[in-house]
This record gives C-alpha cells, sequence and structure tokens, in this order.
C-alpha cells in the first residue's frame, strides 16, 4: 500500500487500479459523474461498477461524502434504472444515502411524443457514517423574510400542533436551498470533451461537504472542472482519467485557470508545472 500521495494532479489510467494505490482514508470527498448506459461516446472506456464502490469505501475517509450525478438511458420503452440500481449497491457495502438530490438543468432532451421532457440529472449524496463536514449554502430569497418564524408539526396521529417560538425571532432573507439545484448547463463547449460539467454545480458540492485544505478525487476527470472547483474553493485535488486525450485536455484547462482566472487568455502546454505537490 501507498506511504505517500500526491496531489493537485491528474493520473492516467483505469481507476480501479489507481484507486488501489491510495492509502485507507485518505480522501475527504469524492465528486464526479460516472459514463452512464449509452448516452455519451467516451471513446469506448468501459468501468468495473462494483470494485470501483468497494474501493470507494476503503479509500474515503470516515464522515466522508461522495457525489455521484447520474442519468438514465431509455431503452426499449423503459428507463434503464441504472441510477438507482448504483445508488443500492452503494447502500450494500456501506454507504448511507445521505441525500438524493436533482440537478435541474435549462435545456432537456428532444420531445418525446409519451413522456415529458426530461431536463434533469440525480446527484446521489452518499456518506461513510455521519457527514463530517456540511456546509449547506443559503441563497434561497425568503418570502416571509422578517416576519416572526412560525409553523406546525404532525403528531402520529395525523393532527397538527403549533410550535412555539420561545426566542421570537423574525424569518431571515435568505434560507437554505432546496436539495433540487437550478444551475445552467455549460455553454459554447470547446474543450473536446462531449460532457463538461458546469463548475458552479461541483464548486457548489465542494463547498457543502468539505473543508479548506480537504483532497478531492474525481474518478472520471474528464475535461478537469473538478480540478477548477478545487482551486477556486482553496480544496486539493486528484483526477483519474483513462483518456490520454482528456488528461491533457484537463490540465490544459487547470493551468489555464489558474494563470489566467478570467479566461482571457490561452496557456500554451508545458508553460506552467502545478503537479505532483506533495501532500
Amino acid at each position: 500500500m501507498a506511504n505517500r500521495m500526491d496531489v493537485d494532479c491528474i493520473m492516467q489510467g483505469n481507476n480501479l487500479d489507481l484507486l488501489k494505490t491510495l492509502p485507507d482514508e485518505s480522501i475527504d470527498m469524492v465528486v464526479t459523474s460516472p459514463p452512464y448506459d449509452n448516452l455519451r461516446d467516451y471513446k469506448g472506456y468501459t468501468f468495473d461498477f462494483e470494485g470501483v464502490v468497494k474501493e470507494l469505501f476503503r479509500v474515503i475517509k470516515t464522515g466522508g461524502v461522495i457525489v455521484w450525478i447520474v442519468s438514465d438511458a431509455m431503452i426499449d420503452g423503459s428507463e434503464t434504472g441504472t441510477s438507482f440500481r448504483q445508488a443500492l449497491y452503494f447502500k450494500e457495502c456501506g454507504f448511507n444515502i445521505h441525500d438524493t438530490m436533482i440537478w435541474r438543468k435549462d435545456t432537456f432532451t428532444f420531445p418525446d411524443a409519451t413522456r415529458y421532457c426530461q431536463c434533469f440529472e440525480y446527484m446521489f449524496v452518499f456518506s461513510k457514517g455521519k457527514p463530517k463536514s456540511v456546509h449547506r449554502i443559503e441563497d434561497r430569497k425568503n418570502k416571509w423574510c422578517g416576519s416572526a418564524v412560525h409553523g406546525t408539526s404532525r403528531n402520529v396521529d395525523g393532527t397538527t400542533f403549533r410550535k412555539s417560538n420561545d426566542k421570537k425571532s423574525n424569518v431571515k432573507e435568505y434560507g437554505v436551498r432546496f436539495n433540487v439545484w437550478d444551475i445552467p448547463t455549460e455553454k459554447n463547449n470547446k474543450t473536446g470533451h462531449p460532457a463538461v460539467f458546469p463548475v458552479a454545480l461541483v464548486r457548489d458540492h465542494i463547498i457543502s461537504w468539505s473543508d479548506e485544505g480537504d483532497i478531492i478525487l474525481d474518478i472520471f476527470m474528464g475535461s478537469g472542472t473538478t480540478g477548477i472547483a478545487c482551486v477556486d474553493t482553496n480544496r486539493h485535488y486528484i483526477g483519474f482519467e483513462i483518456s490520454p486525450e482528456y488528461c491533457d485536455i484537463a490540465r490544459k484547462r487547470i493551468e489555464n485557470h489558474i494563470r489566467f482566472p478570467d479566461g482571457e487568455q490561452e496557456v500554451m502546454e508545458g508553460q506552467i508545472g502545478i503537479f505532483d505537490i506533495l501532500n
């Protein structure tokens, strides 16, 4: 087993093999989106789902969180249900299903004559025990801002009773987000990767479930969005990616973001080195 671990780097190779090189309980958080069903072409690469989940349980710290963003294909008139089967397998391996969240996009698939337009993906939040870091984002505008806090609770027999408000507090201007997040998709994708995640989506999960200085792992690094979000939030990142082409895309994208955060210039390969920083 490895006794040291490089951070702020992208490693090219099979994610199951690379996971086996990490020490036990060395990762604070995982955020990733696996290739699911046949919804995208990832150059024909596949992965050992069950083997990966078992290794993730080993390497993630007690209290660590995994954000697993997935969707289902429609095959022979039925959704595959792959997302639900995966969620249940995480639970079988010892993870808690801490939350089932929804990413509601500003786009939708081509209209279907017999179904409503599909415009979301699941964001399963798994935890190894009780999450050690929870920083819920409060940016939901409260309709009753300034009025006295009030509400009711329900008894087991169905009757309700009014909650007391001994502190006489008022409703805050902003409340905690709901677990349905409205975040626009990445527009004008010029990276060469077929499915670029919006940085805001990954960043907000990282803020929610980790602390500054934590190590965040993305086992399907793709175009490098997780690395960019970690740079912006003062976290360390490790990325696994089997495609050499996507590794190059991700490294250049992160380098460019570090040197030119506003995206005004391009960085040529080899101009700046940010990898292999020791933990």
